[in-house]
């Protein structure tokens, strides 16, 4: 494996200047002082700013809306904005989406929806998840009836991250009760002001906002409709292959190797705030990190953090999100009652990092799919193992009388 370090050339030197005067310019104070009090993940000022440079899809050609990007600026942008903190989740859910709807997406909307995606007019967010379901997204019961070339929907949908900012939601619908699980869903685009759509707010414990939407006869025409009626599934498989998954094979080393990267770059920044705690000196002139116990012990979460970056496929995704939870929790009992201090707060012990990784660490065994989905998929698709039975399932064996 090359470990070198990448040398720059004059345009990729240019692109990380321009990267970092743009996040001096639009992530200000009041940009983050706006997140913290609404949890949005979203700043729609910086959202359209980066559409005028073409970054929202930035490996687009710049005829297309983006900046024609090779795969070293794309990392540069990745790493910069990361670093940075740059309010991202309809970003994310936005750029899920496209892939569908290029492919699926009927002439009488593609272009339009695509257009004003690039230009950052239009964001898209996931309306997979419901109440009852959970990660179970091929369980969904919220229903779409033909209607003359309408379709009727009626539903509900939570976790709809980001749909208060968004135009539009990639809705996974059961179109046919009768056919088999996978096979009775379609996939709609839905615009988000139609009549009968109505999005409540949730603060989730990290304090994130996240959204409950209520689908009451709203009638979306067939325009809306991706792929097939009843080929749903296929539609969905593009963007859920991307979510629970990570780079291309490309050998050229600039992809993350672990999907449970995103959660240990929230972690980085909490244990960098530990680490200034560590060395700085106390009244009597000693510093935390002099204890052999401080040091093991951060020492030990650097290991697995890096373990955690380092773990490839959908082990990743677990040690990613198991290494946030234990990590979080071992910041917090290392640096004691004063990192309980939230951010904004004066006096937040490493600006409140520590206290916010650690209620953000409870998600993280759910975000992107539950850390039981992805044990699913290492069991099946990695080691093979067969499907489980369980009482009442199809798949028991049918006893016999003697």
């Amino acid at each position: 494996m090359d470990f070198s370090t990448i040398e720059l050339d004059a345009e990729h030197r240019q692109l990380l200047d321009d990267v970092r005067a743009f996040i001096a310019e639009h992530l200000t104070p009041e940009v983050f002082a706006h997140e913290l009090a609404t949890g949005d993940n979203f700043n729609e000022a910086v959202h359209l700013a980066m559409g005028e440079r073409g970054w929202i899809m930035p490996h687009w050609p710049k005829e297309r809306g983006g900046a024609g990007l090779d795969r070293l600026g794309l990392r540069i942008l990745d790493i910069e904005f990361g670093r940075a903190k740059l309010p991202s989740v309809t970003l994310g859910t936005t750029r899920l989406i496209v892939s569908a709807v290029e492919r699926f997406a009927t002439d009488a909307i593609r272009d339009e929806v695509l257009d004003g995606v690039a230009r950052g007019t239009v964001r898209l967010c996931l309306g997979y998840t419901e109440p009852h379901g959970g990660s179970d997204i091929a369980a969904a019961r919220t229903r779409a009836v033909k209607d003359g070339s309408d379709w009727v929907i009626n539903g509900s949908k939570m976790f709809t991250t980001g749909a208060h900012n968004c135009q539009y939601t990639f809705l996974i619908t059961r179109t046919d009760p009768t056919l088999p699980k996978h096979k009775g869903l379609s996939m709609f685009l839905v615009p988000l002001d139609t009549p009968g759509v109505e999005i409540q707010g949730i603060r989730a414990f990290s304090g994130e906002r996240t959204n409950m939407v209520f689908y009451d006869d709203v009638r979306v025409d067939q325009k809306y409709l991706l792929g097939e009626p009843n080929g749903g599934w296929t539609v969905l498989r593009g963007p859920l292959d991307e979510e629970h998954s990570i780079g291309d094979g490309n050998p050229d080393g600039l992809d993350e190797v672990s999907i449970g990267w995103m959660f240990i770059r929230e972690l980085h920044q909490a244990f960098e705030g530990a680490l200034d705690w560590a060395n700085t000196p106390r009244e009597d002139g000693t510093r935390p990190a002099d204890d052999p116990a401080v040091a093991e012990r951060l020492g030990r979460i650097a290991i697995e953090m890096e373990a955690g970056l380092v773990t490839p496929g959908p082990s990743g995704r677990v040690k990613g999100g198991e290494v946030t939870v234990w990590a979080g929790a071992e910041l917090l009992d290392l640096l004691g009652p004063e990192a309980l201090v939230s951010q904004g707060q004066p006096d937040a012990l490493a600006d409140g990092q520590v206290e916010f990784v650690h209620r953000y660490a409870q998600g993280t065994v759910t975000y992107g799919g539950t850390v039981e989905v992805f044990r699913t998929i290492i069991a099946q698709h990695e080691l093979g193992l067969p499907r489980p039975s369980f009482p009442g399932s199809k798949m028991l064996p049918t006893s016999t009388a003697a």
